[in-house]
């Protein structure tokens, strides 16, 4: 719910005010060139302006819905509100509460949260508040009872007094949080097309690191849904960053997948791994990147046991990211059917036909190695170098 006249987004971030002055400028104006990518890829008129503590989006109040819901997409952003810009006298922010009273309250308790950067106003936030609260409930008296609630009110009216202007709002729509996109280096993202891997690479991107998406293509033991719900979800991703490449790199591992399901039984998944994360190392080295992130779970698989992780990542000297390592399965697919990759991640592609009978679930390095192909991660490696970009 917007304010009648609305023309305005307000954008707050958080962990941005954590930064030194000289870094905070620097990931302000990341965050700005996102938010502007962001508009323009859903034809949203928008301009941004770049404040330093609130950046605003101006735009018209037939946009400013839409707007909002890009702002609050984009990475770093913890909250934003679509808002009425008036001046900063305080009889014009009471005037105008009590219009917004008349159009948009119609029951229920209030409060007046009511904020002043502008320490040169004639007035402070508590006596803003009070008489903004006064106007508002003889605004709406003659049609029903107001209530003040200044706890859990049901309606909140915001007010946020910055140096030329004040802003009047009704909600505060929540963001991803986090740091923009490109504030940190890009990694390598192991896209499987289940749901847990989308979500770590959605928890990376909202850390700040792009992702390079890459596919490992399992052959006969993948085929053309695996496939198709990998790039369905990395193609959900794109979406909340369309100044970024997401093409796909696609990685043959069909031949490998054959190899180890003739010659292993016991370890097959952990030796898989480790040519997941050769490959993928192979892979950051040719596109300068700077670590892996996957979709792990301490416990989730046999391969997910903290002694398998352990055996798995010695393969490769890059971190391994697991932003979901101490998530919970129900706590993962609800994030995934927030950011939209869930129903992509559940098409029933056949690939747990590679998991052997008998799983391995306190592996040790040395006898896994006895049973693995000697040429394992050389092949890793060529497939890597091999890869090719595809569009999602």
């Amino acid at each position: 719910m917007h304010p009648p006249g609305a023309d305005t987004v307000l954008v707050r971030h958080g962990d941005l005010n954590t930064k030194s002055d000289t870094v905070k400028r620097y990931m302000v104006g990341i965050l700005a060139e996102n938010v502007e990518a962001l508009l323009a890829d859903r034809s949203i008129p928008g301009e941004v302006e770049r404040r330093w503590n609130r950046p605003l989006v101006h735009t018209t109040e037939d946009a400013v819905a839409d707007a909002t819901d890009a702002v609050t997409d984009a990475f770093g952003v913890v909250s934003a509100s679509p808002a009425l810009t008036v001046g900063t006298e305080k009889a014009t922010i009471v005037d105008a509460l009590a219009e917004i009273a008349r159009e948009r309250y119609d029951g229920g308790t209030f409060a007046v949260d009511a904020r002043r950067a502008n320490k040169q106003v004639p007035y402070d936030s508590e006596e803003l508040a009070r008489e903004g609260g006064t106007a508002i409930w003889e605004a709406v008296e003659d049609e029903f009872e107001p209530e003040v609630d200044l706890d859990d009110p049901d309606v909140t009216f915001g007010v946020e007094v910055r140096d030329e202007s004040a802003f009047v709002y009704l909600e505060k729509a929540p963001g991803p949080g986090g740091l923009p996109l490109g504030a940190q280096e890009p990694v390598v993202a192991l896209v499987s097309g289940g749901i847990d891997s989308p979500v770590a690479a959605y928890e990376m991107m909202k850390r700040g690191s792009p992702i390079v998406p890459a596919y490992v293509d399992l052959g006969d033991y993948g085929g053309v849904d695996h496939v198709a719900r990998a790039m369905d979800t990395v193609r959900t991703l794109s979406e909340y960053a369309p100044n970024f490449d997401m093409q796909v790199y696609e990685i043959p591992g069909g031949e490998a997948v054959d190899l180890l399901v003739a010659e292993m039984e016991q370890g097959r998944m952990l030796s898989l791994r480790r040519f997941f994360y050769r490959a993928a190392e192979t892979l950051a080295e040719r596109v300068d990147a700077h670590g892996i992130v996957t979709g792990e779970s301490v416990g989730q698989k046999s391969s997910q046991t903290v002694q398998n992780l352990g055996v798995t990542s010695r393969v490769t000297d890059l971190p391994i990211h697991r932003p979901l390592l101490t998530s919970d399965k129900q706590d993962i697919v609800a994030q995934a059917r927030e950011i939209g990759t869930y129903t992509q991640s559940t098409i029933n592609a056949g690939c747990n036909r590679v998991t052997p009978d008998r799983v391995e679930t306190n592996a040790r390095l040395e006898p896994l190695l006895e049973h693995e192909p000697d040429d394992l991660l050389e092949r890793a490696e060529e497939a890597a170098r091999n890869a090719e970009l595809v569009e999602p």
